[in-house]
């Protein structure tokens, strides 16, 4: 009732998207001024609100996108130019405003979506739920996908050890690398989706 290499290719592929690693500079970074408390339920909220909206595309992806009249490559442009105006902010220090990072949940945008829920993980996902042809297929697609978000949330919650060492002026680098990182994500995001539409018109 099981399939391991099922299992394992999905959660290889959404690891390499989503990107647990890669996700801790930039949680910090949004989550910085916060009490730890406070940075703990975002973790715990983004990784929530990452699974639902997987979840419901997973289930119901392609009725939601031709409903819509979307394209996948139209998904990951607009993802792409979100990103890039979240990475902006990053890079400028304008995050580092109270009315920026105290009045806004950022554990629902844009960590939540479209970092980690994000056009690319949405995609595999939906692909993989098709493919899924037997119980045991989709057993293993839905544990994958349950388990990649309890690798997230670890690695968002245990990673706030980090700020007692880096202390506020390291605080202020891993912004502007995390700004950095999250330019170049938002750029390739919208490059693929750009090549996408190119190659199929």
């Amino acid at each position: 009732m099981f399939d391991v290499a099922v299992f394992g290719s999905l959660f290889l592929t959404l690891f390499v998207i989503m990107d647990p690693p890669g996700i801790t500079p930039i949680f910090l970074a949004l989550t910085s001024g916060r009490p730890a408390k406070v940075q703990k339920r975002m973790a715990f909220q983004a990784v929530c609100v990452a699974g639902g909206v997987i979840a419901v595309f997973g289930l119901l992806g392609h009725q939601i996108l031709n409903y819509l009249h979307v394209s996948v490559p139209a998904l990951m442009i607009a993802g792409g130019l979100l990103l890039l105006l979240i990475a902006l902010d990053l890079l400028t220090g304008k995050t580092d405003e109270p009315k920026q990072t105290k009045d806004v949940n950022v554990a629902l945008v844009p960590l939540g979506m479209p970092l980690l829920a994000g056009p690319g993980a949405i995609v595999s996902v939906i692909l993989a739920v098709q493919k899924a042809d037997s119980v045991a297929t989709q057993v293993s697609v839905w544990t994958a996908i349950l388990a990649i978000h309890v690798v997230l949330w670890l690695v968002m919650r245990y990673s706030l050890l980090i700020i007692r060492v880096i202390k506020d002026g390291g605080v202020v680098l891993v912004t502007r690398l995390a700004g950095m990182m999250l330019s170049a994500i938002a750029v390739q995001q919208i490059i693929n989706g750009v090549t996408q539409v190119i190659q199929s018109s």
